[in-house]
């Protein structure tokens, strides 16, 4: 047990001594200071700009920023689906695989382009290389650079800055961040048994019996890999993600994904306070967001140590919950893995959410509910300072003085804007098409699991969706036939459709709106004026006010979804103990 909990403990030492690091460089990229990059990349970066026509020096309007990612985006989302529904034609396709059914190429086309790389489909036997590279490989970058350009411009606004040009963001995220990180990642998991090939599977008799062959798939992992962790994308190479030895083959790959997955979400805000130049108040949001990551930690990891009562009694002795997970991770990876994936909307998965303890659902729904503990790549930090704006009006309702943030007043637009974006935008992703699946579970659902267990099953897909996570507890009729099967006479159902069409919706609906609302939180915010600082003036870089914004973000989040929380994991876990007892 003590193994497990220093595993975990020293896990997150090396991501708190990452933060400043990482977080300095990014303002210094953000902010236009020099970089060792800067002598090879100015020249590439400057062809770029001449062909395109983009006006480095022009900042866009919240508006303008936003239809310039919603066109860049749609753009971007015609070639995916293009390369995808070609990919039987197409080069790099050793295996012969034919296209997927449209609902999959559009479910997992929408999926990609918003960083959230939720799958309905088995990368081994639904995809070419070609596709893996192209189609996925593409996106894995150009979303998580959207994001990364949505939080910074945020952080812009917030600050009374311009809020900058989203192509010259969008192209900075890539060249200097995105892309150096990931060449020496991919060379280090290479270097630590990542398969990373262009040949196809490999058929090898079996064990068991010789005259049985088995094909086992591989690929170009290792670069996939790196991008997935890093961009919080989560999207997996093979069906179960890095469950699977080539994705992730031993705790030194494991560790290196999870500090991949919350370098980037951890040191934002450490950027901001670079921007805002406070870096207490960016520690100490750092510490509210570190204590309550920690708490989610502490709730699984017991669950999962404590194990299942029932198996408990069989065996006469208290034993880890074991099942659904890799015996090379244990009790203690897998948790902070799966606290740590839903925390940054990362999704990768290294075992079965789906296995987990009541407690496990509970943390891994709370964090998508949330989506502060780190939230998604670049919009987790702009939802977080959202959160600090409610808190800063509630406060000062409370205590009788003008709200204001960095010197600026917060007023009806800001306040409407950020209940908007936390309040509605959210909920409305989730439950109106979680709803309608309950309603008709048997023609829609395909639901693997009665009563609560069943309820948080589709209450996560489309949390997952919403929040651009990715990540599943499965048991769900969510996937089409593979061409192979399709090919063989196998039909697509209507189970799969409807869950590939709506959680569309949620997938849409929990990028865009929450995006555009923020691009007009931010811009509201940068043309304020700033008010002097009197004593009158509500500090927001004080312990107690830390403390106060994370109340309200417990509240609103228990509020919302709460009475799903408690039909769902809570009722479980009741009638686990109860069927003990």
């Amino acid at each position: 047990m003590l193994q497990g909990w220093f595993q975990i403990a020293l896990t997150l030492c090396i991501i708190a001594a990452i933060t400043p690091i990482l977080g300095g460089y990014m303002a210094r990229v953000y902010q236009g200071d020099r970089t060792v990059l800067d002598r090879l990349l100015n020249p590439v970066e400057g062809l770029l700009y001449r062909l395109t026509g983009i006006q480095t020096q022009e900042a866009m309007t919240g508006w303008q920023y936003a239809r310039a990612i919603l066109y860049s985006n749609l753009g971007m989302a015609l070639l995916i689906f293009l390369i995808i529904a070609n990919q039987g034609w197409l080069p790099f396709n050793p295996t012969g695989v034919g296209a997927p059914t449209w609902d999959t190429v559009l479910h997992t086309t929408i999926s990609f382009i918003t960083n959230t790389n939720q799958q309905h489909y088995s990368g081994e036997t639904y995809l070419s290389y070609g596709s893996q590279l192209w189609g996925l490989g593409y996106p894995m970058f150009t979303s998580a650079a959207t994001g990364l350009a949505v939080g910074i411009a945020f952080i812009r606004g917030l600050t009374g800055r311009p809020l900058g040009n989203f192509y010259v963001d969008l192209l900075r995220s890539i060249t200097r961040i995105l892309l150096p990180i990931s060449l020496v990642g991919a060379i280090v998991f290479i270097a630590a048994g990542v398969p990373e090939t262009l040949a196809g599977t490999v058929v090898i008799p079996t064990l068991e019996d010789p005259t049985v062959s088995q094909a086992i798939a591989r690929g170009p992992v290792a670069h996939f890999e790196i991008i997935k962790q890093l961009g919080e994308n989560g999207g997996g190479f093979f069906a179960i993600n890095s469950a699977h030895p080539f994705e992730n083959p031993s705790p030194f790959t494991n560790l290196l994904q999870i500090v991949g997955l919350m370098a980037i979400p951890t040191s934002l805000i450490y950027t901001y306070g670079i921007f805002a130049n406070n870096r207490k108040q960016a520690w100490l949001i750092y510490g509210m967001v570190l204590v309550l990551y920690s708490a989610f930690i502490l709730v699984v990891g017991i669950g999962e140590y404590q194990g299942n009562p029932a198996v408990n009694a069989l065996l006469g002795g208290q034993v880890p919950n074991l099942e659904g997970k890799e015996v090379r991770f244990g009790w203690a990876q897998s948790a902070l893995y799966a606290v740590s994936t839903t925390g940054t909307m990362t999704g990768a998965v290294n075992s079965l959410h789906d296995s987990f303890m009541p407690s496990g659902g509970f943390v891994t729904l709370s964090d998508m509910f949330l989506q502060i503990v780190w939230g998604g790549q670049g919009t987790g930090t702009a939802y977080l300072f959202a959160y600090l704006i409610l808190a800063v009006f509630v406060t000062g309702l409370m205590v009788g003085r003008t709200p204001e943030f960095l010197g600026r007043k917060i007023e009806k637009r800001e306040v409407v804007l950020a209940s908007f974006l936390l309040l509605l935008v959210h909920p409305i992703a989730i439950l109106i098409p979680g709803a309608i699946t309950l309603a008709f579970p048997d023609q829609l659902g395909g639901i693997s699991n009665p009563g609560f267990h069943g309820l948080a099953q589709v209450i996560y897909e489309y949390a997952s969706a919403a929040a651009n996570n990715g990540s599943g507890f499965e048991g769900l009729g969510d996937s089409q036939p593979s061409p192979f099967a399709i090919a063989a006479g196998a039909t697509p159902t209507t189970t799969a459709l409807w869950w590939n069409l709506s959680t569309c919706f949620s997938l849409l609906v929990g990028r865009y709106v929450p995006i555009t609302a923020l691009l007009l939180l931010a811009d509201s915010m940068s043309r304020k004026q700033p008010v002097p600082l009197t004593t009158g003036t509500l500090r927001t870089d004080t312990g107690l006010f830390i403390g106060v914004t994370a109340g309200v973000i417990l509240i609103l989040g228990a509020l919302t979804f709460f009475p799903i929380l408690a039909l769902g994991p809570i009722a479980e876990a009741f009638q686990i103990a109860k069927g003990i007892g």
